[in-house]
């Protein structure tokens, strides 16, 4: 019997699994998802995989050697507002640092209207209200020095006060505790002995950098979200070991790898945003298999457009998140999101008399006016099947019939009030969702000092191969893969199956130079025996260790810190020169060339270790051949389409995806189907199957 990896991925409307076999072969099965009950949905998609490989249930979680899931329970839960109920301890006098926030109050990079008109905007609603927030006599200076005790007495009344009050869950975070933790560690004794009940979060464990406000911020979160993800991982995890699934259940995380089920316990924080973050996880590993490694990640679903960027082989990460308004501390890939999707309201701006594309969004109910659920406001989907990208008979594998009278009346409207033609609208809906994604990628790509021309495209989720072609040619870029064929709807999925173990470890220490190489070593060195602590906690052999190392630094007295990678654990006197010379060049390579001042003093601030143990990865067997002859019945008709570039409806082929081979290849325009999704291929493009089975549209052939 095959022994398989299985990937995971909760969406907000279909639950994801992807089984590869030993020989490479993908598997590939969508579920609902059940929001009331999110672990059916994950045991009815692997269900649909057992079935399609032939195998009872019990038999194929007996035969999965790794199984990976992402979920979107936590981030559901920020959300919905549905998290527990938090009381927060800290430092007193500092009581409202959540409330106070920091004066951008969590708009920056947001919406430019209000940043600049602040009166305008707002803060979120409290994660915790005051009342549920105490404040006790203790103080580490800045030093880490102990120069209050902790008043045990204040902290017992506190813990009792919040628990009397309901609480279901307690935030620690107390002044510089991240120099000093014992405060904060004392104050958890205590509530493990009064309220054993509370779900309980240290920010020194958590979070433990320079920013008050930020790591209170990452504690309370993490509070919030702590009980009702604590509870899905534990009774998902208990499911699967009786129904036959032996290994640790890993759980994909936001830094780019996995976790086992009782980190995810204690730092359920980490799991946010941990879906977009595998599909930049499973580009890692086939960008590295085809030879690419400057790659733009692109997930195009109903509801956003995730971008994320993985240069010289490596994903580009940061360090401040930001959810509801709320900016937090945690290490995890970038990924950025823009309101643009298959189910983007369009609208007409009536004080300009614009058609606009999103943010807003018809969801999975009612979706878009072609689902014919109730839907009454055009979205681009609508108009990706007025135009004839889509077929109305065969969408999403022939399990839906779209209405596509129903969208061309809706944007029939819109099109009336406009003086416009019903395509020429459709196609501006179009080019306008398009031009958008564009500008996001710009934006992540050249504001890290990045040129999206040296890069390819992975263009993935259910319909980002619909418009990618459009946007990759407005960048300039020179390919775009649409990895896998139809496993590109899953991509997540996939990423999950092919994340490797992952821990981060962070210790802020400021020093200005000339440095002190003895202390330097010894933080990585206790920094690598931490992760080396976690690793063998999972189980993993010493064998199997890989360390890499990174200080953040910048230059004294200044604010804007760059991450400078180190060659190892351990920094002699070449190694130190050679570590400037790496902040120059980072820092240049963002700010500017000269940017960076070469004899100034600097300081490192932030150490970090990533300790990780490379898990066994897919097979992805290359075709021994490619043939450039097409099948006579891959091509299944022709459809009327409205090419912007024709300005005209225009009879095009389509194809069946499944039944092109690697080396085949098309000139636009045409249209490839798969079950999954539709590739676009416009007037003066190409699409080719490569031999590993990606379909690679060349926008400018």
């Amino acid at each position: 019997m095959s022994s398989y990896l299985c990937g995971l991925d909760i969406g907000g409307t279909f639950t994801d699994c992807v089984l590869i076999d030993d020989a490479g072969h993908l598997t590939i099965a969508k579920a609902p998802s059940t929001p009331g009950n999110f672990a059916a949905g994950v045991i009815e998609a692997i269900e649909r995989a057992a079935s399609k490989v032939g195998l009872p249930m019990s038999d194929l979680l007996a035969s999965i050697s790794v199984l990976a899931h992402g979920t979107t329970v936590g981030t559901n839960t920020i959300i919905q507002r549905r998290g527990a109920k938090v009381g927060l301890i800290t430092t007193k006098g500092h009581n409202d640092v959540i409330h106070i926030m920091r004066g951008s109050r969590g708009l920056s990079g947001q919406d430019i209207k209000l940043i600049v008109h602040i009166p305008e905007s707002r803060k979120p609603e409290p994660l915790i209200p005051k009342r549920l927030v105490r404040g006790v006599s203790e103080r580490v200076d800045c030093f880490g020095k102990v120069v209050v005790p902790l008043n045990e007495d204040e902290a017992r009344q506190a813990i009792i006060e919040l628990r009397d009050a309901g609480c279901e869950a307690l935030a620690i975070c107390t002044l510089w505790s991240f120099l000093e933790p014992a405060h904060e560690q004392r104050i958890k004794q205590l509530a493990e002995e009064l309220a054993p009940d509370l779900y309980v979060t240290c920010s020194s464990e958590l979070a433990p950098k320079w920013g008050e406000y930020e790591r209170t911020t990452a504690v309370a979160l993490n509070a919030y979200i702590g009980p009702v993800t604590v509870g899905y991982v534990t009774r998902l995890d208990t499911q699967l070991k009786e129904m036959g699934y032996k290994p640790p259940l890993q759980i994909t995380q936001c830094a780019g790898g996995t976790i086992t089920v009782p980190k995810a316990q204690a730092a359920p924080l980490l799991t946010l945003d941990s879906g977009p973050v595998a599909g930049v996880t499973g580009s890692v590993y086939l960008g590295g298999l085809m030879g690419h490694r400057n790659v733009i990640t692109t997930d195009l679903g109903g509801t956003s457009f995730d971008v994320g960027v993985i240069h010289d082989g490596l994903p580009v990460v940061s360090y401040k998140s930001l959810v509801n308004q709320y900016e937090y501390f945690l290490p995890k890939v970038d990924v950025q999101t823009l309101g643009t999707g298959g189910g983007s309201k369009v609208w007409i701006d009536t004080t300009t008399k614009s058609l606009r594309v999103g943010p807003d969004s018809a969801g999975a109910d009612p979706g878009p006016v072609c689902y014919g659920k109730g839907g009454e406001v055009p979205t681009t989907t609508d108009a990706d099947l007025v135009l004839g990208y889509l077929d109305a008979d065969n969408f999403a594998g022939g399990t839906m019939t779209l209405d596509r009278d129903a969208a061309a009346a809706a944007l029939q409207k819109l099109a009336d009030e406009l003086g416009m033609d019903l395509y020429e609208l459709a196609s501006g809906v179009a080019t306008i969702a398009e031009f958008q994604m564009a500008d996001l990628i710009r934006k992540v790509t050249v504001q890290k000092g990045l040129d999206p021309r040296e890069f390819v495209v992975f263009a993935f989720g259910g319909a980002g191969p619909v418009h990618m072609g459009v946007a990759a040619r407005e960048l300039g870029v020179a390919k775009v893969i649409v990895p896998q064929g139809d496993t590109a709807a899953v991509w997540c999925a996939f990423g999950a199956a092919s994340a490797d173990i992952l821990h981060v470890d962070e210790q802020v220490a400021i020093q200005a130079s000339p440095f002190d190489l003895t202390q330097v070593n010894a933080i990585l060195a206790d920094l690598g025996e931490k992760g080396r602590q976690h690793l063998l906690d999972d189980g993993v052999d010493a064998a199997r260790h890989v360390f890499r190392y990174s200080i953040d630094m910048r230059h004294r007295g200044q604010i804007n810190e760059v991450e400078v990678d180190l060659d190892d654990g351990h920094l002699d006197d070449a190694a130190l020169e050679e570590l400037r010379e790496r902040f120059v060049a980072r820092y240049e390579r963002l700010y500017g060339r000269g940017a960076a001042l070469r004899g100034a003093r600097l300081e490192m601030v932030t150490f970090r270790c990533r300790s990780s143990a490379v898990s066994r990865k897919p097979t992805l067997v290359a075709a021994d051949t490619l043939s450039d002859v097409i099948a006579p019945d891959a091509q299944t008709g022709t459809r009327e389409i409205w090419w912007a570039e024709q300005r005209a409806l225009t009879p095009t082929p389509i194809y069946d995806g499944y039944k092109l081979v690697p080396g085949n290849r098309l000139d636009g325009p045409c249209v490839v189907e798969t079950t999954t999704t539709s590739m676009v291929v416009h007037p003066g493009q190409r699409i080719e199957v490569d031999a590993l089975g990606n379909f690679v549209i060349d926008p400018n052939a």
